[in-house]
């Protein structure tokens, strides 16, 4: 998938709009969730399909990156 820019509901903007970039995503047998950067910090994302909107959780999704360290 290529990163491409849209325009997501933010969480902690209580649902207002703001850009976000779409990394990637990841599918399991019941939903599919996205990875997003939205101003620098890595977190997830779901599509609403009916709505054709991006739902960006940068409070409670937040993507930690894995260290060497463990």
């Amino acid at each position: 998938m290529k990163p491409f820019k849209t325009h997501a509901h933010i969480h902690s903007l209580n649902g207002a709009m703001d850009e976000i970039t779409v990394l990637g995503k990841k599918e399991d047998d019941r939903q599919t969730i996205y990875i997003v950067d939205y101003r620098g910090m890595k977190c997830f994302a779901v599509y609403n399909p009916f709505h054709y909107t991006y739902y960006a959780d940068d409070i409670y999704g937040i993507v930690k990156e894995k260290t060497n360290n463990g």
